[in-house]
């Protein structure tokens, strides 16, 4: 029987060039246009699965994009682990901005770049192949069952169809999932919580047509004018969110809560070195890892309107657009933080335009135990693989489906990511490194022992 290092050095070239080869589908769940590459992208996995050892794989058709499920039952006296997924990724606009094609994965610096390298293929692809391990050394301690689907990046519409439809066969004693980050690959961290997301789009409309704006500039209102206005209506002198009711149920923390949390590693300056940012901004009276993790935030996800060609053409727009994403933190209901922006953006409006506001998608906060056995096993397999204890923290991205795991399935999840925040994630130039990479493989073993150790 070989250790998990031993394995891993042996098969290293070829676990990479398996995830290059998952990095070069462009399955980007936002556009129509790449639906078969979506489909291909799943059946890549499920014949990486059947291939691993996994029985029963299926790709499971939704309305939506398929879910690929598989599982190996080997005692229905052990427990069982869920790894959930998402093979999914992002546009990778604006392409300019990559310095190499963002479905051509690159080594750079030991880090590999492509879209969707650390969010979601790199991290769930290190469950695949460590099960690989496991099933090919007899050391599998748990039942596992995998659940990877296709539309987390535009809110998992279909998910939850999924889950209702097969609570029996998803039934399992934790949900696992890598799609978070850590600390750094010094100090290791565990993610306790998440933010919810309430996501809308917003349409201002004035004039019934564009405009020249020097016979018309001055007379009739500029829907792009009044949309910056709003928006910046949207906070305060303190950066505090300006939407009466919006932090109603928003719990502060404890100050002992406040401290833990501090403590974690975080060099300021190193911060806006790495951004190229002269300062930071946010919530008075919060420190960055406290506004990043635990406070509520409001954020224009894109804004536009009116002529963005070459040149110059002096046009006053007819309608002007804004994607605004609410993060909400736990208590915070997603549904009613949307309601709420709807009211009061209507209501702020001047009558000299009119406004639409139109939801996307959103997912409710969570926060994970940890006092419980998943987190222990999770926190011990960690430590051995850093030699060193990881810090629970709190996650400022969302992933929505946690709480409705928790609805549907009850059962809490476990964080186990290992990426890096500095990954690029939704950006250009999206890295994951190797070390992390193959870190996450030699980790996941680690895990399912404790987890069967501890839960006897």
């Amino acid at each position: 029987m070989q250790t998990i290092k031993e394995y891993i050095e042996s098969n290293q070239e070829r676990f990479l060039e398996e995830l290059f080869a998952l990095l070069r589908f462009p399955s980007i769940s936002a556009d129509p246009a790449y639906k078969k590459d979506v489909e291909k992208t799943a059946d890549f996995i499920a014949e990486k699965l059947k291939e691993a050892g996994a029985d029963k794989v299926e790709v499971c058709p939704t309305a939506g994009n398929p879910i690929v499920y598989g599982e190996k039952i080997i005692s229905n006296d052990l427990p069982t682990v869920l790894v959930y997924g998402h093979y999914d990724v992002q546009p990778a606009d604006p392409l300019e901005l990559w310095d190499t094609p963002p479905f051509e994965p690159t080594v750079r610096d030991g880090k590999i770049y492509a879209r969707g390298a650390a969010d979601d293929k790199g991290q769930f692809y290190m469950h695949v192949k460590a099960f690989e391990y496991m099933m090919r050394n007899d050391a599998l301690a748990c039942n596992i069952k995998f659940m990877i689907e296709g539309e987390e990046e535009v809110g998992s519409a279909n998910l939850g169809t999924f889950v209702k439809a097969n609570t029996e066969r998803l039934q399992n004693d934790v949900i696992v999932i890598s799609d978070t980050s850590m600390i750094s690959m010094e100090q290791p961290s565990l993610e306790t919580g998440l933010r919810g997301l309430s996501y809308v789009e917003v349409e201002v409309t004035g004039p019934n047509r564009d405009l020249h704006s020097g016979v018309y500039g001055g007379a009739v209102a500029n829907p792009a004018t009044i949309l910056a206005k709003l928006i910046a209506s949207l906070h305060d002198e303190n950066n505090h969110i300006a939407i009466p009711g919006f932090y109603d149920d928003v719990i502060e923390l404890s100050d002992e809560e406040k401290d833990a949390l501090n403590k974690a590693p975080f060099d300021i300056e190193e911060y806006k070195d790495d951004l190229g940012i002269a300062d930071v901004w946010g919530e008075k009276g919060y420190s960055s890892i406290e506004r990043t993790g635990t406070r509520p935030t409001l954020e224009v996800n894109g804004i536009w309107g009116g002529y963005i060609g070459e040149g110059a053409k002096t046009v006053l727009p007819s309608k002007a657009f804004a994607k605004i994403s609410m993060r909400l933190v736990p208590n915070q209901n997603s549904e009613r933080i949307t309601n709420l922006f709807k009211e009061h953006f209507e209501k702020i409006a001047p009558s000299c335009v009119t406004v639409k506001v139109k939801p996307h998608h959103g997912g409710e906060p969570v926060v994970t135990p940890t006092d419980s056995v998943a987190y222990k096993a999770a926190e011990k397999a960690l430590e051995d693989a850093f030699n060193k204890k990881p810090i629970p923290t709190r996650g400022g991205g969302s992933i929505p489906i946690v709480a409705l795991f928790e609805k549907e399935l009850g059962v809490k999840t476990v964080l186990l990511g290992f990426g890096l925040d500095s990954d690029n994630l939704h950006s250009p130039n999206e890295k994951y490194g190797i070390e992390n990479y193959l870190k996450g493989i030699e980790t996941i073993p680690a895990f399912f022992r404790y987890f069967a150790e501890l839960s006897k």
